[in-house]
C-alpha cells in the first residue's frame, strides 16, 4: 500500500480523493500532522496555489508522496469570482454558508428573478510533490450553472447551487458516487492516476 499526503484539513475532500485513490493508497491529510502550518495561498490561479500547498506539505513530510489540490467556482456573470477565492469569499475564517450567502446576494443584484441560472464551471488543479520538486499536474473542469436557490444537503463549499451540465441535480442531490465520477476533482484525478500509472518508477522513489 502506498502512502500519500492530502495537503488539506477539509476532510470531505480527503473522502472524496480516497475514494477516488482506491484501496491500493493510504491517504492521510493534515490532521495526521498537528504541527505542519499550511502556507499562505498566495498565487493568482488554481495551479500556482495547488503547488503552494504541496509543496509546504513536502518540506515537514520528507520522502513522502505529497498531494494538494486548489478549486474552486468560476461565475461568468461575476467576471468568474470567486475563482481562487472560493473557500475565502467572505473572509479568511468565512464558513461555507457564509461564501454561499455572499454569492446569491451578489447574483440577486444581477437578477432579481430566483428562478435564474447562470453558467459557471468548477476549476481544479491537483499538483504532486516530493521533496519539493513538482513530479505533476493535472486539472479538471466540469461546466453547470449556479442559481440563488440552494437544492440537497450533500457535498460541501457551493455544491447545492451548482448543477453539472446534462444533469437536472445539483452536486449538493447527486450521490456521492456519481458526483465522484463527473466532478472537476475527479477528472483531474483521472488524469494524475493515468500519471501515476504510466510512472511507476517515480511513485515509489
Amino acid at each position: 500500500m502506498t502512502q500519500i499526503l492530502l495537503a488539506t484539513s477539509n476532510t470531505h475532500k480527503t473522502q472524496e480523493v480516497a475514494a477516488m485513490l482506491g484501496p491500493d493508497w493510504q491517504v492521510q491529510d493534515l490532521s495526521a500532522h498537528p504541527g505542519l502550518v499550511p502556507p499562505e495561498e498566495t498565487g493568482s490561479t488554481f495551479e500556482e496555489n495547488a503547488i503552494i500547498k504541496a509543496q509546504g506539505g513536502s518540506s515537514a513530510c520528507p520522502g513522502m508522496l505529497v498531494l494538494a489540490d486548489d478549486s474552486g467556482l468560476e461565475v461568468d456573470v461575476l467576471d468568474k469570482q470567486p475563482g481562487v477565492r472560493s473557500a475565502r469569499y467572505a473572509g479568511e475564517s468565512a464558513t461555507d454558508a457564509d461564501n454561499r450567502r455572499l454569492l446569491k446576494d451578489r447574483l440577486r443584484r444581477v437578477s432579481t428573478n430566483p428562478g435564474q441560472v447562470f453558467p459557471a464551471r468548477f476549476r481544479c488543479s491537483l499538483a504532486l510533490v516530493r521533496d519539493g520538486e513538482v513530479l505533476h499536474v493535472a486539472d479538471g473542469i466540469v461546466e453547470g450553472h449556479v442559481g440563488v436557490i440552494e437544492h440537497g444537503k450533500g457535498g460541501f463549499g457551493y455544491d447545492s447551487m451548482f448543477t453539472p451540465k446534462g444533469h437536472r441535480l445539483t452536486f449538493g442531490e447527486l450521490p456521492a458516487e456519481v458526483k465522484n465520477q463527473l466532478s472537476h476533482r475527479a477528472r483531474a484525478m483521472e488524469s494524475m492516476q493515468n500519471w501515476l500509472q504510466n510512472n511507476p518508477q517515480i511513485v515509489n522513489g
